[in-house]
């Protein structure tokens, strides 16, 4: 098992434009079956996490029964934010607090850390986040919400092409 955070930014590290759009990557094309692809990732996630307005986007722009199988959690402090309906449970503790819930949950399964940065920010400082995979966009935004918006270290595992995107897998740098 390992905590994952996966997700795409434009190529000046943003994950939503200033809009809190994604127009900027759903109009980009990717291969299913090609590298880092969405579907074998999520097939090995055992539980996810998400902030608040990663939640309602997806709440948003994917009407109806939620979209994913595994155990969700929404970290925020507005237990009434999850819709009728989404058997995704709110959270408003620190990533610590809820890092073994989650781990619990995703048993042999990885733990995704689906965002936003913000979010993820909270995993990586508390030494929880192993890997970020990461698909850059080539576009820059100049401005929205920044893909890590902290001092991290990480070190290159591997990475390739898929569609428009140059994908790379990060692993946690070792302390010095």
């Amino acid at each position: 098992m390992a905590c994952v955070y996966y997700t795409a930014a434009s190529l000046d590290g943003y994950i939503v434009d200033g809009n809190d759009s994604l127009e900027w990557l759903t109009s980009r094309a990717i291969s299913d079956d090609g590298p880092f692809a969405i579907e074998p990732f999520v097939a090995g996630v055992g539980a996810l996490v998400m902030g608040a307005t990663t939640y309602e986007w997806i709440a948003a722009n994917h009407p109806g029964e939620w979209m994913y199988s595994q155990p969700s959690w929404v970290m925020t402090h507005r237990p009434d934010l999850v819709a009728d309906g989404h058997p995704v449970r709110p959270f408003a503790g620190s990533a610590e607090a809820l890092y073994p819930e989650l781990a619990a949950a995703a048993g042999t399964g990885n733990v995704w850390v689906v965002g936003g940065g913000q979010v993820a920010a909270q995993f990586v400082a508390a030494g929880l986040v192993d890997e970020m995979v990461v698909a850059y966009a080539p576009c820059s935004l100049g401005g929205g919400a920044r893909l890590l918006p902290m001092r991290s270290e990480w070190r290159l595992a591997e990475s390739a092409v898929n569609g428009d995107f140059v994908i790379a897998r990060w692993c946690r740098a070792p302390e010095s």
